[in-house]
């Protein structure tokens, strides 16, 4: 690929050197999509988050969640009460992870069979 086109001066003054990479440092884990395709419905409380993600620990999840918040795409609301009620929603800038977050979606439906029976041959392969 011509270097030229792999140049990102807006991206490089950060430490980024592809569009890709800045992304995947925003968004990628294995948990961060899961949260902001669980708030596409609106917001929800921690242990709904949870009920939604059972494979996930709180400790991770709230990790997550502030890496999310730090980085704009998700709002903690602390509502005046008692016993303490938080809620976490997407913000202007989180929704425009929406289409992205929905794509995956569908390329997942669409290709999970041929995923896992290539898992399985690979899986075979190894055994072999």
């Amino acid at each position: 690929m011509d270097k030229e086109l792999c140049s990102y001066p807006e991206l490089d003054k950060h430490g980024f050197t592809c569009p890709v990479e800045l992304t995947m440092d925003v968004i990628g884990g294995k948990w961060k999509c899961i949260v902001i395709h669980q708030l596409l419905d609106g917001p929800k409380r921690f242990n709904e988050l949870r009920r939604l993600m059972p494979k996930v620990t709180q400790r991770m999840l709230t990790l997550q969640l502030r890496e999310l918040e730090r980085d704009g795409l998700v709002a903690r609301r602390i509502y005046n009460q008692v016993p303490p009620k938080v809620e976490y929603s997407l913000t202007e800038f989180g929704w425009e992870l929406a289409p992205i977050v929905r794509s995956m979606m569908d390329w997942a439906l669409k290709h999970a069979d041929t995923v896992m029976e290539h898992r399985s041959q690979s899986l075979a392969k190894t055994q072999a």
